[in-house]
């Protein structure tokens, strides 16, 4: 016997991202886009990223049962045993002999058939309870435990997070962003022609997708049933899957045809091929990165979809910028935590680090100060992070004001506006402050923050 497809699929993209601190989504493209059915790929998914979100709790209900702990088992046995324990309590139309007999064959593909017996005795013994929830859940943990750590195990996140997110937004906000980042995350693809939306829209549901109009933005579609990455309008390049945050950030750039704009962190590329598009055809995208890799997948990815207008550069942000001339639009989408991202790359949350939050904010300043000194008088430069920590947003951004006496805050909402939906008020996506700002379970797309700062 072996393990199905599938499983096999999900095993080896969470072992790798247990061994190599690789990122599962990035794994599973590679593996669905070739010869992999949709139901395979739909179950390899579901199993990744499931036992990513669910680990901590999984782990919480592995523990007695192990005569040793988690930390010290081979990465094979965790991965086979948490796969195993998911698909009980999680997936209703598993049996849970399947869930048994399949992680206990993982196992033995891995090479570790000596774990095999520990493997079927803990899923088994475990089976009965792998759904306990509720009263039954709770009277498992410590009556000394802290609420975070309480709300930390329950909804599995580390819990030193939780109790940030508890002091900054309560806790029904925390709870409901809690929860919201062990959902799937909606997949939303931009569509690069704006006129061509309901064309993009016939021809994913003709692949048997399940396609609806984006909550935010007039050019966005909602897809779901399948494995959207392979269909023929996004390999073709009439669409781009990417978060509607994501494409808010660049429109709010306010780019226009003929402008030269400077993307300092562009890859993967989705908010450059926007960019592209809104300055075509005198117009250019300077794109830069500071990985090379990065920047030859992007390269390629905008070949593959006829992307004209980009200039690709390896470049470090943070260092003086090679460039003699200044730029009217400037876009610094700077690297950062991913806390508004979690459902989507729930890895991040077990390797983050709260000392990572200061040393990202070092990084950003260093590379807004470089940025702004490559901004044209009368420009726009739109910071952003898919993050939701004070240190790498508005932290960064006070700072850089307080230093430069001539740097306001601008308006993004004019820039914005024409790009929303009928009825959605582009108000409403900015707070007080001027800054832009969703919220994961409330604007139902990634976290993101992104400020427009103007020399006066």
């Amino acid at each position: 016997m072996s393990a199905s497809p599938a499983r096999r699929i999900a095993f080896e993209v969470l072992r790798r991202v247990q061994a190599e601190d690789a990122y599962a989504s990035d794994l599973l493209h590679a593996k669905l886009t070739d010869g992999v059915s949709r139901a395979d790929a739909g179950l390899a998914t579901e199993l990744t990223m499931g036992v990513l979100r669910w680990q901590r709790l999984l782990d919480f209900l592995l523990h007695p049962h192990l005569n040793r702990p988690g930390a010290k088992l081979d990465v094979e046995v965790l991965t086979a045993l948490r796969m195993g324990l998911y698909q009980m309590r999680f997936l209703d139309r598993v049996p849970v002999s399947a869930a048994v007999s399949e992680s206990v064959e993982l196992v033995k593909g891995a090479r570790k058939r000596s774990a095999a017996p520990l493997v079927n005795a803990v899923l088994r013994k475990i089976g009965p309870q792998a759904r306990i929830a509720g009263e039954a859940l709770q009277a498992r943990l410590p009556a000394a435990m802290t609420e975070a750590e309480r709300m930390g195990i329950l909804h599995s996140h580390p819990t030193w997070l939780v109790e940030r997110w508890l002091t900054r937004f309560g806790k029904e906000r925390t709870l409901a962003l809690l929860e919201a980042n062990n959902r799937a995350p909606k997949l939303c693809c931009a569509v690069m022609d704006a006129e061509q939306v309901e064309r993009a829209s016939q021809s994913l549901s003709a692949e048997g997708l399940d396609v609806t109009a984006g909550r935010w933005l007039k050019a966005s579609l909602s897809v779901s049933g399948g494995n959207v990455a392979a269909a023929k309008a996004v390999q073709s390049g009439i669409v781009s899957i990417q978060d509607e945050a994501s494409q808010m950030v660049a429109r709010i750039l306010g780019a226009g045809r003929g402008d030269i704009v400077l993307d300092l962190c562009a890859a993967p590329g989705g908010k450059a091929r926007i960019l592209a598009r809104a300055v075509a055809p005198e117009g250019m995208v300077i794109a830069g990165d500071t990985h090379l890799h990065r920047l030859r997948a992007a390269r390629a990815q905008m070949t593959r979809t006829r992307t004209n207008g980009i200039s690709w550069l390896a470049l470090d942000a943070t260092q003086p910028l090679p460039f003699s001339e200044r730029f009217k639009r400037i876009l610094l989408d700077a690297p950062c935590s991913g806390t508004g991202t979690l459902a989507r790359n729930p890895e991040i949350r077990w390797r983050l680090q709260p000392g990572d939050l200061d040393a990202a904010h070092g990084r950003q300043t260093a590379m807004l100060r470089q940025a702004l000194g490559s901004l044209r008088p009368g420009g726009r430069l739109v910071y952003a992070t898919c993050s939701l920590e004070p240190e790498e947003n508005e932290q960064v951004v006070h700072e850089a004001v307080a230093q430069d006496q001539s740097l306001r805050i601008g308006n993004g909402t004019e820039a914005l506006r024409p790009w929303l939906r009928s009825g959605v008020a582009a108000a409403t996506l900015f707070d007080a402050d001027g800054f832009f700002r969703t919220f994961p379970p409330e604007s139902a797309t990634d976290g993101f923050f992104a400020v427009v700062l103007e020399p006066c």
